[in-house]
């Protein structure tokens, strides 16, 4: 059985519009997060949905950095970061870290640990991932940052936050129930 597909030049399969993409993605849900770096640059930080697990061995995330964002620089530099994966209480922290206000407003309003490759961990983040940057590959407008990890930060007492549907949603943790 043929491909109909494999034989069609790509320029002619390119149909899908932009927003019609963006309305699309709207319903695939993801965590939210805050990236943030920390090094010879300086310290940085932004509000990133376009983070996910690569593999276990090693240990590896993926992260999606747009190459005109301000904070580009001082990532493609520092080549260390770390992935804050945020609970429902961070809902303003994440506006703010997505936002144009200065990057020290940013990080003064919340605690702040430095991991082992000096980039910051939220205190109170569900999980903080220290990583540094073992690879880069550009798609279209992003740099995809495949982030080896070298330490977790964890914190089982709070409820997640997604964003889906343009909105943010609390995830409830359902703790097991006893037998």
């Amino acid at each position: 059985m043929s491909n109909p597909i494999k034989d069609v030049p790509l320029a002619e399969l390119a149909g899908v519009e932009k927003q019609a993409f963006r309305d699309a993605m709207a319903h695939l849900g993801s965590a939210v997060n805050i990236i943030t770096t920390d090094g010879e640059a300086g310290r940085a930080g932004f509000t990133a949905s376009a983070v996910c697990s690569v593999t276990d061995t090693p240990p590896t995330l993926l992260v999606c950095l747009n190459r005109s964002a301000s904070v580009y620089p001082v990532f493609q530099q520092n080549q260390v970061l770390c992935v804050n994966t945020l609970a429902d209480s961070h809902e303003a922290l994440s506006n703010l870290f997505g936002g144009k206000t200065p990057m020290a407003q940013r990080f003064a309003a919340a605690q702040w640990v430095p991991m082992a490759s000096g980039s910051p961990a939220l205190t109170g983040a569900l999980t903080s991932f220290d990583c540094r940057v073992s690879q880069v590959t550009q798609v279209g407008t992003h740099d995809v940052l495949f982030c080896e990890v070298i330490d977790i930060l964890s914190n089982d007492s709070s409820h997640g936050l997604v964003y889906f549907d343009r909105r943010y949603h609390s995830l409830i943790r359902q703790l097991p129930q006893a037998r």
